[in-house]
């Protein structure tokens, strides 16, 4: 099994939860035999933003132009993220609530690999047709504050994005959630809530092993 994570916190484990649900998740993985473990991380790649760089790029080429520098990272980069996407059968994604949503460089990371034709298409009827449901997703997410209330959810933009981009647009079975919330809302309780979310992350990282690919 190839199992791909995306880390998406640059933040040090000391300071960042999610950074520490990467190290757990980790650690507790490191000793399969069955499973093969790629590190995406997008503060470490060379991640140019998706823009109109990148379509002046898919012009050229087309037309047989010169890129520029620019234009040649994005395509690089873009192709990279592709090509490890690709390549896993489970992807795990590591990522921090901020300001509502996700990192930029997270969200650059999903730019590149939701294509058309690639991760989704739409049929001759117009509908949408997933093309990753072999794949499956695991999400880890950490937010400070408590967003699993009926009225703070609508606020929250970060798991509710990815769960529809790849649970949805993109098909992939969401096979493992696990959301550590309230260590800063609640920080008498700040030590038990991150111990027991840890502890999940380590249960989800024991399960692959016997997961059928």
């Amino acid at each position: 099994m190839n199992v791909l994570v995306v880390k998406a916190n640059n933040r040090p484990a000391s300071e960042a939860v999610s950074s520490k649900m990467y190290e757990t998740f980790m650690a507790s993985i490191k000793h399969a035999e069955n499973i093969n473990v790629t590190t995406y991380d997008v503060f470490a790649e060379d991640m140019p933003y998706f823009g109109q760089d990148l379509f002046n790029a898919f012009g050229k080429m087309q037309a047989g132009g010169e890129l520029t520098d620019l234009e040649q990272r994005l395509l690089a980069s873009k192709q990279k993220a592709m090509d490890a996407f690709t390549a896993a059968d489970v992807v795990v994604l590591v990522f921090p609530l901020w300001n509502l949503s996700i990192p930029a460089n997270l969200r650059t990371f999903i730019d590149y690999v939701f294509q058309a034709g690639y991760t989704f298409k739409y049929s001759e009827e117009g509908q949408l047709v997933s093309l990753m449901p072999e794949k499956k997703v695991i999400i880890l997410n950490a937010r400070g504050g408590i967003y699993s209330t009926p009225e703070a959810a609508p606020m929250e933009m970060a798991v509710n994005y990815v769960r529809n981009v790849f649970g949805g647009m993109f098909g992939m079975e969401i096979i493992n959630e696990v959301i550590i919330e309230g260590h800063n809302a609640k920080p008498e309780q700040a030590e038990q809530i991150i111990a027991q979310g840890l502890e999940k992350v380590t249960d989800v990282a024991n399960r692959l092993t016997f997961q059928p690919v």
